[in-house]
């Protein structure tokens, strides 16, 4: 890792597209290849901070859901001590301010979705915001899409990720399945609800990515 932390925000337009559990499970998973590691709860509601009072993750979290959260980020946490941030966003259409803010340091962008054309239907408005934050910072960041709750042999996953490419929108080759382990996640123990190490999966094609920057 450079000195300079990585951020990693999950971002999209709607809520229930699986951000937190996402945020949650990939911060464990970066944690677990070794990283100090931080999370940013900056969704009003507060479910990750919620669900570490619950379960005492492994991880730190820290509420933020500030549209200052670009100025205040680096008051709060030492970049010195830490290797990663990931942000657990609010919906864009509710919290656009705050979204813009993370947009304005996030190193690394995520976007979860189901592979569902509705969802694929409502995935422009977050390219709409990298567009429009693009004047407001140095670099771009990277960007993928998680395909999320898929079923296994559906050929929904790989309509899906066919219409995204043909839309030049880059796609983890892993997927998270739909599974009533992370369903039911919230407030349990995330190391043991993720026995089959998808998101380390994830975890594994970031790392690979950052090595190639």
């Amino acid at each position: 890792m450079n000195s300079s932390p990585r951020v990693v925000a999950l971002i999209n337009l709607k809520g229930g597209t699986s951000k937190t559990t996402s945020s949650v499970y990939l911060a464990d998973a970066l944690r677990e290849a070794g990283f100090r590691v931080t999370m940013v709860d900056a969704d009003p509601q507060g479910s990750a901070l919620r669900w570490q009072g619950l379960a005492d993750l492994p991880v730190p979290v820290m509420g933020m859901p500030t549209p200052t959260l670009h100025r205040q980020i680096w008051r709060v946490i030492d970049p010195a001590g830490v290797d990663i941030v990931v942000i657990d966003s609010p919906p864009l259409e509710e919290q656009m301010g705050i979204v813009a803010s993370i947009l304005r340091v996030a190193t690394d962008v995520i976007v979860p979705m189901a592979p569902t054309m509705m969802e694929l239907d409502r995935i422009n408005p977050v390219w709409n915001a990298l567009a429009d934050a693009q004047g407001s910072r140095d670099t771009d960041p990277n960007v993928w899409v998680l395909l999320n709750r898929t079923v296994a042999n559906a050929a929904s996953t790989n309509t899906i990720r066919g219409l995204l490419e043909e839309q030049h929108k880059p796609v983890f080759e892993t997927t998270i399945p739909r599974l009533e382990a992370y369903a039911q996640a919230f407030g349990s123990s995330v190391p043991a609800s993720d026995a089959d190490g998808h998101y380390l999966d994830v975890a594994a094609e970031l790392l690979d990515a950052w090595k190639q920057n």
